[in-house]
């Protein structure tokens, strides 16, 4: 969640002043002698300077309008008994003026005007009983997995790009026809999928040789090989989108791509998997081939799940709660990837109980190919898993870590967003500045001005800081293919806040937007991609 209102906010300045005068005159002595006549007049006066009182739609409006995050709206309520009185407002005269908000804000989200009346009932009293509740769990879900705004996906050869206003180019490697431009022709520069004019993307997610994508409406589309594992070619591959009929009936925001398996997560926060279920890694007996979405059973059947993250063989889930959030981990648990202190494979998900016990509030949770990182409400990183090449950022440390911790390096930085790739960690700082750690040598990163191999604490990376603009998404290449490397080397994506796209690391597939001259197999300085419409 954001901060608390801050008298400061130029958003809620107006409303704080408008709180509070009519909070004076709520509170303002009466003389009974004068009562009925001083009330008369307090009333008129107040009407005439503040018409907004007496005129409920107005102020829902300025509400509303102000964009107003839940903490903003509470403290509202907190200040100001005008503000926890019922409205008398539809469509329901007993809610608050601030429930009333955040109940329209709700309503202009798409995945939430969609529902019917008895769905958006359940879902608020699945988080709680308050429309300020459901409203950050819609809230959270957006900033997690960048829903409506422009974001970037670095696959394993290949990348697609989503605009703000849904359009998705893909440019590189095309073998199985994973960049859905309907042929098998690498692409050296972004190529509009135009199959998919009139179809708003909202969320994207690559693997090795495929792409699935996520629409406004809750439909997803998958292109390239037909298997739902990414680890390794199925023979079988589809070069257009396609519709997945086995999702009908499920209103999915979020789809992630593992090595062995894929995953998707539905507006009501049930998660769904494809494929990789023997022995019941997670939670069900299918095949490596199966297209079915299979309900991912056990503790999480009646929690919230608000974002999650697929790594090669392991699934991160954060779940949403009042009072804050959880991650769930299952799947293949060799290094400590699934952060409960061991090595232990789980074939249904467990809590993450180690934030709790540190007190640590998780805000977002992403997985590499092997390891794990989280972003604490307040900024803070932590990492678990293989620490293979430094990607953890802590030092020489044992070969894994098999619990979240934080790390040292940044406890100086706030952090706003971080990118968990093949054994590479990206931190983005709230000031702009851009951290890495791990093998450096593959993604050609320059730190300290220079390449270097391994990069084992956090370390400016300077050639994305010689940029001068504010990054607001990196995605560095986690998808996998220990069989078949004919993909090309990682390489990296990263958005800024002007809508700029640069590309570095490996290119020979044309994954970085441009064809390099002969002989040249990567660059290890961040070059513009021309896209429109990244802003």
């Amino acid at each position: 969640m954001q901060r608390p209102m801050d008298a400061t906010d130029n958003k809620a300045s107006a409303v704080i002043k408008l709180h509070q005068t009519v909070n004076e005159f709520n509170s303002s002595p009466s003389n009974p002698a004068t009562d009925h006549s001083q009330r008369k007049c307090n009333a008129n006066e107040i009407t005439e300077q503040i018409p907004l009182v007496a005129n409920p739609s107005i102020l829902l409006h300025l509400l509303s309008s102000y964009k107003l995050n839940p903490n903003d709206l509470a403290a509202l309520e907190g200040t100001c008994k005008f503000f926890r009185s019922p409205a008398n407002f539809q469509p329901d005269a007993a809610l608050s003026l601030p429930e009333l908000a955040a109940l329209d804000t709700c309503c202009q989200k798409a995945m939430f005007k969609s529902m019917k009346h008895e769905e958006k009932e359940k879902l608020k009293q699945r988080c709680g009983g308050s429309w300020k509740l459901v409203l950050g769990y819609l809230l959270v879900g957006e900033r997690n997995y960048r829903c409506e705004k422009s974001q970037v996906i670095a696959g394993q050869g290949h990348s697609i790009v989503v605009t703000a206003k849904g359009g998705v180019y893909s440019f590189g490697a095309n073998c199985s026809g994973q960049l859905g431009l309907g042929n098998t022709e690498d692409q050296f520069e972004p190529c509009l999928i135009r199959s998919l004019q009139g179809i708003r993307v909202t969320q994207a997610t690559v693997g090795s040789r495929q792409t699935m994508l996520v629409s406004d409406t809750g439909s997803v589309y998958k292109f390239g090989q037909d298997a739902f594992e990414g680890s390794r070619s199925s023979g079988t591959y589809t070069s257009s989108p396609k519709l997945l009929e086995s999702l009908k009936g499920i209103f999915v925001v979020q789809a992630s791509i593992g090595g062995k398996f894929s995953a998707v997560l539905s507006r009501e926060g049930q998660v769904y998997t494809f494929s990789w279920g023997r022995e019941a890694r997670l939670g069900h007996a299918s095949e490596l081939t199966d297209v079915e979405p299979r309900h991912l059973s056990g503790p999480l059947e009646n929690a919230l799940v608000v974002q999650i993250a697929a790594g090669y063989c392991y699934l991160l889930m954060l779940a949403y709660q009042p009072t804050g959030m959880s991650v769930y981990s299952v799947g293949c648990g060799l290094g400590g990837k699934l952060g409960h202190g061991d090595t232990a494979d789980l074939g249904i998900p467990l809590l993450v109980q180690h934030f709790h016990e540190l007190d640590v509030k998780p805000l977002s949770i992403y997985a590499g190919a092997f390891h794990c990182a989280a972003l604490a409400l307040d900024g803070r990183v932590f990492t678990w898993g293989w620490r293979g090449h430094g990607c953890l950022g802590h030092g020489n440390v044992d070969q894994c870590m098999c619990l979240p911790a934080e790390v040292e390096g940044l406890k100086d930085v706030k952090a706003r967003h971080l990118s968990a790739g093949d054994y590479t960690t990206f931190v983005v700082a709230d000031n702009g500045d851009v951290y890495f750690f791990g093998r450096g040598a593959r993604l050609r990163i320059q730190v300290d001005g220079e390449e270097k191999e391994t990069v084992r604490t956090p370390k400016l990376a300077t050639s994305i800081v010689a940029l001068n603009e504010k990054v607001v998404q990196i995605s560095a290449t986690k998808s996998v293919d220990r069989i078949n490397q004919g993909l090309g080397s990682p390489h990296t994506l990263v958005l800024t806040e002007s809508g700029r796209l640069y590309s570095f690391g490996g290119g020979t597939k044309g994954q970085l937007g441009v064809m390099l001259v002969e002989g040249q197999k990567g660059r290890s300085t961040p070059d513009r991609v021309d896209i429109d419409g990244l802003a």
